[in-house]
């Protein structure tokens, strides 16, 4: 039996800019992703039928897990599909309602094994369009490293990977709901598609490695619901991190420091401070989700 492993990482967003509010719900923005070696893991091997199982017993594994829609998408959209079964197991890593990105990473990775264990053929652009629809990060995952992200979020321009950084992310024990996120901005309708201003000066700092200018217009709305993630983020920032931001809507902050940095001593004092916190060290990386053979 064929057996593929997706190695799915997480995001943080460099950056975000909120243009304005669409007419369809959504919002422009305009930001830079960038990946980290944070994964989830999906295996899957060929079977009769399609089910899916999840480590985390709080993540449903029914239709609406991204991963199982993902699937049912490839049915729809993709005649040689029909009728293709596959046994999937997803082992969580990324913390879920966090900013990380993590479900629609578990999406990508699920379009691009499933496209290979059932032998789809179906190149990168032909995937591109799946994945809008799936989410508006999804598109980020199939190629991963950094890229800046513009429209919802789902149109994907690749930038030349930044300098390795060491990544340290604080994790709250609640999450965010991003639509609440983002209804508490209350902009006005615009019909513009990106700050051209802003989208030139993401691209020159992100290939300057420069992210003094880094923000996230995000945190003022994500910091009145929870004043802590406010406190954290000051935090960070005094420990020496090269930048502190909120990722996405959140609710995971993170400090950049130098590659190699030795940031135990900052995590424990991190730690110290903010109990019930969950903190680890990471790092960039250049990539998206890979397949690779499954462990026997």
């Amino acid at each position: 039996m064929i057996r593929l492993r997706a190695i799915c990482p997480a995001k943080v967003n460099l950056g975000l800019h909120v243009v304005g509010r669409r007419s369809d719900g959504y919002h422009e923005i305009v930001t830079i992703f960038q990946a980290i070696d944070l994964n989830d893991v999906l295996e899957g091997g060929i079977a009769e039928t399609l089910t899916l199982t999840v480590s985390d017993p709080s993540i449903p594994w029914d239709e609406s897990n991204l991963v199982l829609r993902a699937a049912r998408l490839l049915f729809a959209r993709v005649p040689r599909a029909r009728g293709c079964g596959a046994r999937l197991r997803l082992t969580k890593a990324i913390p879920t309602g966090g900013g990380l990105g993590g479900g629609s990473s578990d999406a990508a990775g699920a379009l691009m094994l499933l496209n290979e264990l059932w032998a789809l053929q179906l190149g990168p652009q032909a995937l591109l369009p799946l994945a809008a629809e799936l989410g508006s990060d999804v598109p980020f995952f199939l190629s991963g490293g950094t890229a800046l992200g513009t429209g919802r979020g789902a149109t994907v321009e690749p930038l030349p990977p930044i300098q390795e950084r060491t990544v340290v992310l604080g994790c709250p024990s609640f999450a965010l709901s991003t639509p609440d996120v983002y209804r508490a901005l209350a902009l006005p309708l615009t019909g513009d598609s990106g700050d051209v201003t802003v989208t030139r000066l993401f691209v020159k700092f992100a290939e300057g490695n420069d992210f003094a200018l880094a923000k996230n217009d995000l945190e003022a709305a994500a910091f009145g619901m929870r004043g802590e993630l406010a406190t954290f983020r000051d935090a960070m920032s005094r420990s020496g991190a090269e930048v502190a931001l909120l990722s996405g809507s959140g609710s995971t902050v993170f400090g950049l420091f130098r590659a190699g940095a030795d940031v135990t001593p900052i995590i424990e004092i991190l730690r110290g401070e903010f109990p019930g916190w969950t903190l680890r060290a990471s790092r960039t990386v250049a990539s998206g989700v890979r397949i690779v053979p499954a462990v026997t």
